[in-house]
Protein backbone atom coordinates (compact mmCIF):
# COMPACT_ATOMS: atom_id res chain seq x y z
CA UNK A 1 0.00 0.00 0.00
CA UNK A 2 1.91 3.15 -0.86
CA UNK A 3 2.65 5.64 1.60
CA UNK A 4 -0.19 7.81 3.30
CA UNK A 5 0.35 11.70 3.76
CA UNK A 6 -1.50 14.30 5.56
CA UNK A 7 -0.85 16.83 2.74
CA UNK A 8 -3.22 19.55 3.93
CA UNK A 9 -4.46 20.10 7.25
CA UNK A 10 -7.29 17.04 7.61
CA UNK A 11 -6.20 15.95 4.58
CA UNK A 12 -5.14 12.55 3.70
CA UNK A 13 -3.52 11.58 -0.08
CA UNK A 14 -2.25 8.04 -0.80
CA UNK A 15 -3.60 4.70 0.00
CA UNK A 16 -7.11 4.62 -0.44
CA UNK A 17 -7.99 8.36 0.26
CA UNK A 18 -9.93 10.32 -2.70
CA UNK A 19 -7.56 11.39 -5.55
CA UNK A 20 -6.31 15.56 -4.78
CA UNK A 21 -7.19 18.09 -7.25
CA UNK A 22 -4.75 21.06 -7.57
CA UNK A 23 -6.46 24.26 -9.99
CA UNK A 24 -3.11 25.49 -11.51
CA UNK A 25 -3.86 29.09 -11.71
CA UNK A 26 -0.18 29.53 -12.25
CA UNK A 27 -0.46 33.04 -13.32
CA UNK A 28 -3.10 32.82 -15.90
CA UNK A 29 -4.56 35.16 -13.80
CA UNK A 30 -3.06 38.05 -16.44
CA UNK A 31 -1.59 40.07 -12.96
CA UNK A 32 -5.10 41.07 -11.58
CA UNK A 33 -5.84 40.00 -8.27
CA UNK A 34 -9.70 40.52 -8.94
CA UNK A 35 -8.98 38.20 -11.77
CA UNK A 36 -6.61 35.56 -9.23
CA UNK A 37 -10.02 36.17 -6.46
CA UNK A 38 -12.26 34.62 -9.19
CA UNK A 39 -9.83 31.97 -10.65
CA UNK A 40 -9.92 31.14 -6.68
CA UNK A 41 -13.72 31.01 -6.52
CA UNK A 42 -14.32 29.02 -9.53
CA UNK A 43 -11.84 26.05 -8.45
CA UNK A 44 -14.04 25.91 -5.01
CA UNK A 45 -17.08 25.98 -7.29
CA UNK A 46 -15.53 23.47 -9.82
CA UNK A 47 -14.90 21.10 -6.58
CA UNK A 48 -11.06 21.42 -6.70
CA UNK A 49 -9.33 20.93 -3.72
CA UNK A 50 -6.58 23.45 -3.91
CA UNK A 51 -5.89 26.91 -5.82
CA UNK A 52 -2.42 26.97 -6.81
CA UNK A 53 -0.44 29.81 -8.17
CA UNK A 54 3.52 29.94 -9.40
CA UNK A 55 5.71 32.40 -7.12
CA UNK A 56 9.03 33.68 -8.06
CA UNK A 57 11.31 36.65 -7.07
CA UNK A 58 12.76 37.59 -10.25
CA UNK A 59 16.11 38.81 -9.15
CA UNK A 60 17.08 35.30 -8.03
CA UNK A 61 15.07 33.29 -10.72
CA UNK A 62 16.75 35.08 -13.57
CA UNK A 63 20.23 36.64 -14.41
CA UNK A 64 20.39 40.45 -15.42
CA UNK A 65 20.40 39.16 -19.33
CA UNK A 66 17.77 36.75 -19.29
CA UNK A 67 15.20 39.68 -17.77
CA UNK A 68 16.91 42.41 -20.31
CA UNK A 69 16.15 40.27 -23.53
CA UNK A 70 13.70 42.04 -25.72
CA UNK A 71 10.68 39.88 -25.50
CA UNK A 72 8.23 40.45 -28.58
CA UNK A 73 5.90 37.42 -28.17
CA UNK A 74 1.97 37.98 -28.90
CA UNK A 75 1.63 36.94 -25.01
CA UNK A 76 4.46 39.94 -24.17
CA UNK A 77 2.84 41.92 -21.16
CA UNK A 78 6.35 44.50 -21.44
CA UNK A 79 9.03 45.16 -23.97
CA UNK A 80 11.90 42.78 -22.17
CA UNK A 81 11.17 39.40 -20.44
CA UNK A 82 11.53 41.15 -17.42
CA UNK A 83 8.85 43.85 -18.33
CA UNK A 84 6.50 40.97 -18.71
CA UNK A 85 7.30 38.63 -15.81
CA UNK A 86 7.02 41.82 -13.25
CA UNK A 87 3.85 42.72 -14.74
CA UNK A 88 2.43 38.61 -14.12
CA UNK A 89 4.22 38.66 -10.50
CA UNK A 90 2.12 39.79 -7.85
CA UNK A 91 3.78 40.85 -4.59
CA UNK A 92 3.70 39.37 -1.01
CA UNK A 93 1.17 41.78 0.55
CA UNK A 94 -1.27 40.82 -3.15
CA UNK A 95 -0.25 37.02 -1.99
CA UNK A 96 -1.38 37.45 1.19
CA UNK A 97 -4.36 39.07 0.31
CA UNK A 98 -5.25 36.54 -1.91
CA UNK A 99 -4.46 33.65 0.44
CA UNK A 100 -7.05 34.93 3.37
CA UNK A 101 -9.60 35.16 0.28
CA UNK A 102 -8.77 31.82 -0.32
CA UNK A 103 -9.38 30.79 3.29
CA UNK A 104 -12.00 32.76 3.48
CA UNK A 105 -13.84 30.82 0.29
CA UNK A 106 -12.74 27.54 1.92
CA UNK A 107 -10.04 26.22 -0.26
CA UNK A 108 -6.21 25.65 0.19
CA UNK A 109 -4.08 27.75 -1.24
CA UNK A 110 -0.01 27.07 -2.05
CA UNK A 111 1.83 28.15 -4.97
CA UNK A 112 5.08 26.67 -6.96
CA UNK A 113 8.32 28.70 -5.24
CA UNK A 114 10.03 28.91 -8.40
CA UNK A 115 13.34 29.70 -6.82
CA UNK A 116 14.90 29.46 -3.26
CA UNK A 117 13.75 33.02 -2.39
CA UNK A 118 10.21 32.34 -3.39
CA UNK A 119 10.28 29.34 -1.17
CA UNK A 120 11.63 31.21 1.49
CA UNK A 121 8.72 33.59 1.27
CA UNK A 122 6.22 30.59 1.09
CA UNK A 123 7.41 29.13 4.13
CA UNK A 124 7.07 32.18 5.80
CA UNK A 125 3.02 32.47 4.78
CA UNK A 126 2.52 29.14 5.91
CA UNK A 127 1.45 27.30 2.85
CA UNK A 128 0.67 23.65 3.13
CA UNK A 129 2.87 22.06 1.28
CA UNK A 130 5.57 23.13 -1.57
CA UNK A 131 5.13 22.40 -5.21
CA UNK A 132 8.22 22.09 -6.94
CA UNK A 133 8.03 22.93 -10.69
CA UNK A 134 9.51 21.04 -13.36
CA UNK A 135 12.05 23.52 -13.97
CA UNK A 136 13.63 22.98 -10.49
CA UNK A 137 13.32 19.23 -10.35
CA UNK A 138 17.03 18.19 -11.21
CA UNK A 139 18.10 21.50 -8.75
CA UNK A 140 19.48 19.82 -5.84
CA UNK A 141 20.11 22.18 -3.58
CA UNK A 142 17.01 23.85 -3.99
CA UNK A 143 15.54 20.50 -3.42
CA UNK A 144 17.40 19.37 -0.68
CA UNK A 145 16.81 23.09 1.20
CA UNK A 146 12.55 23.00 0.41
CA UNK A 147 12.57 19.48 1.85
CA UNK A 148 14.45 20.26 4.74
CA UNK A 149 11.82 22.98 5.89
CA UNK A 150 9.75 19.65 6.53
CA UNK A 151 6.67 20.50 4.95
CA UNK A 152 5.20 18.31 2.54
CA UNK A 153 6.01 18.20 -1.39
CA UNK A 154 4.98 17.72 -4.38
CA UNK A 155 6.94 17.44 -7.59
CA UNK A 156 6.82 17.39 -10.79
CA UNK A 157 8.60 15.40 -13.24
CA UNK A 158 8.68 16.71 -16.88
CA UNK A 159 11.99 16.75 -18.79
CA UNK A 160 13.11 14.39 -16.57
CA UNK A 161 15.12 10.80 -16.82
CA UNK A 162 14.33 7.84 -14.48
CA UNK A 163 17.90 8.18 -13.35
CA UNK A 164 17.38 12.02 -12.58
CA UNK A 165 14.14 10.98 -10.78
CA UNK A 166 15.77 8.40 -8.31
CA UNK A 167 17.74 10.95 -7.53
CA UNK A 168 15.43 13.43 -6.64
CA UNK A 169 13.98 10.85 -4.72
CA UNK A 170 17.10 10.01 -2.48
CA UNK A 171 17.68 13.40 -2.04
CA UNK A 172 14.23 14.42 -1.01
CA UNK A 173 13.44 11.06 1.03
CA UNK A 174 16.77 11.65 3.03
CA UNK A 175 15.33 14.88 4.32
CA UNK A 176 11.56 14.19 4.54
CA UNK A 177 9.12 10.96 3.79
CA UNK A 178 6.31 13.18 3.31
CA UNK A 179 6.42 14.08 -0.40
CA UNK A 180 4.90 12.78 -3.63
CA UNK A 181 6.14 12.78 -7.74
CA UNK A 182 4.11 13.51 -10.61
CA UNK A 183 4.46 12.45 -14.61
CA UNK A 184 4.86 15.15 -16.15
CA UNK A 185 5.69 16.08 -19.58
CA UNK A 186 6.58 19.93 -20.13
CA UNK A 187 4.62 20.47 -23.60
CA UNK A 188 1.86 23.24 -24.07
CA UNK A 189 -0.28 22.38 -25.14
CA UNK A 190 0.48 18.46 -24.56
CA UNK A 191 -0.35 15.89 -27.17
CA UNK A 192 -1.54 12.46 -26.53
CA UNK A 193 1.88 10.68 -28.04
CA UNK A 194 4.09 12.56 -25.51
CA UNK A 195 2.05 12.15 -22.10
CA UNK A 196 3.27 8.58 -21.53
CA UNK A 197 0.81 7.16 -18.73
CA UNK A 198 2.88 4.13 -18.43
CA UNK A 199 5.43 6.08 -16.18
CA UNK A 200 3.20 5.87 -13.34
CA UNK A 201 3.40 2.31 -12.67
CA UNK A 202 6.68 2.69 -13.23
CA UNK A 203 7.28 5.52 -10.69
CA UNK A 204 4.79 3.03 -8.53
CA UNK A 205 7.32 0.33 -8.60
CA UNK A 206 10.47 2.26 -8.44
CA UNK A 207 9.16 4.51 -5.58
CA UNK A 208 6.65 2.04 -3.65
CA UNK A 209 6.42 3.97 -0.74
CA UNK A 210 5.22 7.28 -2.04
CA UNK A 211 2.38 8.45 -3.48
CA UNK A 212 2.29 8.73 -7.46
CA UNK A 213 -0.04 11.34 -9.10
CA UNK A 214 0.16 13.33 -12.46
CA UNK A 215 0.38 16.66 -13.84
CA UNK A 216 -1.30 16.83 -17.11
CA UNK A 217 -1.08 19.76 -20.03
CA UNK A 218 -3.30 18.37 -22.25
CA UNK A 219 -6.83 19.47 -23.85
CA UNK A 220 -9.84 17.82 -22.49
CA UNK A 221 -10.49 15.29 -19.55
CA UNK A 222 -9.84 11.93 -20.80
CA UNK A 223 -6.38 11.90 -20.26
CA UNK A 224 -6.50 12.99 -16.51
CA UNK A 225 -9.42 10.25 -15.89
CA UNK A 226 -7.02 7.53 -17.11
CA UNK A 227 -4.19 8.65 -14.87
CA UNK A 228 -6.64 8.44 -12.08
CA UNK A 229 -7.84 5.03 -13.27
CA UNK A 230 -4.06 3.99 -13.09
CA UNK A 231 -3.72 4.88 -9.87
CA UNK A 232 -2.93 8.86 -9.18
CA UNK A 233 -3.16 9.93 -6.04
CA UNK A 234 -2.88 13.37 -7.10
CA UNK A 235 -3.53 15.59 -9.93
CA UNK A 236 -2.83 18.84 -11.38
CA UNK A 237 -4.28 21.08 -14.24
CA UNK A 238 -3.94 24.36 -15.60
CA UNK A 239 -7.04 26.62 -15.28
CA UNK A 240 -8.42 29.74 -17.30
CA UNK A 241 -11.55 31.72 -17.47
CA UNK A 242 -10.86 31.80 -20.96
CA UNK A 243 -8.31 30.29 -23.65
CA UNK A 244 -8.37 32.77 -26.07
CA UNK A 245 -6.47 35.17 -23.49
CA UNK A 246 -2.85 36.26 -24.04
CA UNK A 247 -0.67 33.72 -21.83
CA UNK A 248 0.82 30.63 -23.32
CA UNK A 249 -0.52 28.48 -20.78
CA UNK A 250 -4.02 29.16 -21.83
CA UNK A 251 -4.44 27.04 -24.32
CA UNK A 252 -3.16 24.15 -22.40
CA UNK A 253 -5.46 25.21 -19.53
CA UNK A 254 -9.20 23.87 -18.35
CA UNK A 255 -12.15 26.25 -18.28
CA UNK A 256 -15.01 26.38 -15.34
CA UNK A 257 -17.23 23.78 -17.34
CA UNK A 258 -14.02 21.53 -18.06
CA UNK A 259 -12.59 21.79 -14.68
CA UNK A 260 -16.20 20.98 -12.98
CA UNK A 261 -16.51 18.04 -15.27
CA UNK A 262 -13.09 16.84 -14.40
CA UNK A 263 -13.76 17.28 -10.88
CA UNK A 264 -17.05 15.06 -11.09
CA UNK A 265 -15.59 12.45 -13.53
CA UNK A 266 -12.50 12.13 -10.93
CA UNK A 267 -15.15 11.19 -8.20
CA UNK A 268 -16.81 8.67 -10.56
CA UNK A 269 -13.59 6.69 -11.87
CA UNK A 270 -12.86 6.49 -7.73
CA UNK A 271 -16.09 4.74 -7.12
CA UNK A 272 -15.58 2.74 -10.00
CA UNK A 273 -12.32 1.01 -8.85
CA UNK A 274 -13.85 -0.99 -5.60
CA UNK A 275 -11.55 -2.97 -3.87
CA UNK A 276 -9.83 -5.37 -5.95
CA UNK A 277 -11.67 -8.55 -4.28
CA UNK A 278 -13.45 -10.23 -7.16
CA UNK A 279 -16.34 -11.71 -5.72
CA UNK A 280 -20.25 -11.65 -6.64
CA UNK A 281 -21.46 -8.66 -5.49
CA UNK A 282 -25.02 -8.20 -3.73
CA UNK A 283 -25.93 -5.77 -7.03
CA UNK A 284 -25.21 -9.15 -8.90
CA UNK A 285 -27.62 -10.96 -7.11
CA UNK A 286 -31.14 -10.55 -9.36
CA UNK A 287 -28.82 -11.07 -12.86
CA UNK A 288 -27.40 -13.86 -11.24
CA UNK A 289 -31.02 -15.46 -10.18
CA UNK A 290 -32.36 -14.61 -13.66
CA UNK A 291 -29.34 -15.78 -15.89
CA UNK A 292 -27.10 -17.79 -13.79
CA UNK A 293 -26.86 -21.39 -14.98
CA UNK A 294 -26.76 -24.94 -13.00
CA UNK A 295 -25.71 -28.56 -13.77
CA UNK A 296 -28.69 -30.45 -15.30
CA UNK A 297 -29.34 -34.35 -16.30
CA UNK A 298 -28.05 -34.42 -19.65
CA UNK A 299 -29.95 -37.95 -19.96
CA UNK A 300 -32.00 -40.30 -17.84
CA UNK A 301 -29.99 -41.38 -14.78
CA UNK A 302 -31.35 -44.55 -12.70
CA UNK A 303 -30.26 -44.24 -8.82
CA UNK A 304 -27.13 -45.54 -8.01
CA UNK A 305 -25.16 -44.78 -11.67
CA UNK A 306 -21.92 -43.30 -11.10
CA UNK A 307 -21.80 -39.61 -13.04
CA UNK A 308 -19.46 -39.40 -16.27
CA UNK A 309 -19.61 -35.66 -18.09
CA UNK A 310 -21.68 -36.84 -20.88
CA UNK A 311 -24.67 -37.13 -18.75
CA UNK A 312 -24.20 -33.41 -17.42
CA UNK A 313 -25.23 -30.08 -18.84
CA UNK A 314 -24.98 -26.60 -17.82
CA UNK A 315 -28.26 -24.91 -18.85
CA UNK A 316 -30.50 -22.21 -16.61
CA UNK A 317 -32.36 -24.32 -14.69
CA UNK A 318 -35.89 -24.60 -11.81
CA UNK A 319 -34.65 -25.72 -9.18
CA UNK A 320 -31.44 -24.45 -8.74
CA UNK A 321 -28.63 -27.05 -8.49
CA UNK A 322 -25.12 -27.69 -8.48
CA UNK A 323 -23.31 -24.41 -9.72
CA UNK A 324 -20.98 -24.83 -13.35
CA UNK A 325 -17.97 -24.22 -12.07
CA UNK A 326 -18.31 -27.57 -9.56
CA UNK A 327 -19.57 -30.03 -12.70
CA UNK A 328 -15.85 -31.79 -12.45
CA UNK A 329 -16.61 -32.65 -8.84
CA UNK A 330 -19.42 -34.22 -9.49
CA UNK A 331 -17.73 -37.06 -12.15
CA UNK A 332 -17.36 -40.27 -10.25
CA UNK A 333 -19.51 -40.02 -7.78
CA UNK A 334 -22.94 -41.69 -7.48
CA UNK A 335 -26.29 -40.53 -7.51
CA UNK A 336 -28.53 -41.19 -4.96
CA UNK A 337 -32.00 -40.84 -6.41
CA UNK A 338 -33.19 -41.66 -10.40
CA UNK A 339 -33.01 -38.51 -12.27
CA UNK A 340 -35.42 -37.78 -15.24
CA UNK A 341 -33.81 -36.13 -18.31
CA UNK A 342 -33.04 -32.43 -18.03
CA UNK A 343 -33.62 -32.86 -13.99
CA UNK A 344 -31.87 -29.89 -11.85
CA UNK A 345 -28.82 -31.81 -10.15
CA UNK A 346 -29.10 -30.46 -6.83
CA UNK A 347 -26.73 -31.18 -4.35
CA UNK A 348 -28.73 -33.63 -2.31
CA UNK A 349 -28.80 -35.63 -5.17
CA UNK A 350 -25.55 -36.33 -5.30
CA UNK A 351 -23.25 -39.12 -3.01
CA UNK A 352 -20.19 -37.05 -1.03
CA UNK A 353 -21.20 -34.01 -2.84
CA UNK A 354 -23.76 -32.59 -0.52
CA UNK A 355 -26.21 -33.94 2.13
CA UNK A 356 -29.38 -35.69 1.72
CA UNK A 357 -32.05 -33.24 2.32
CA UNK A 358 -33.93 -34.47 6.16
CA UNK A 359 -37.67 -35.91 5.71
Amino acid sequence: MPLKFELCPGRMIGGSHPCFIIAEIGQNHQGDIEIAKKMIKMAKDCGADCAKFQKSELEHKFNKLALERPYNSKQSWGKTYGDHKRHLEFSHEQYRELQKYAEEVGIFFTASGMDEMAVEFLQELNVPFFKVGSGDTNNFPYLAKTAKKGRPMVVSSGMQSMETMRRVYKTVKEHNPNFCILQCTSAYPLDPENVNLRVISEYQKEFPDIPIGYSGHESGVSITLAAVALGAKVVERHVTLDKTWKGSDHEASLEPAELAELVRSIRLVEKSLGTGVKMMLPCEKACHDKLGKSVVARVHVPSGTVLTLDMLVVKVAEPRGVPPEDIFQLVGKAVLEELEADQSVTPDLVDGYGKRAKC
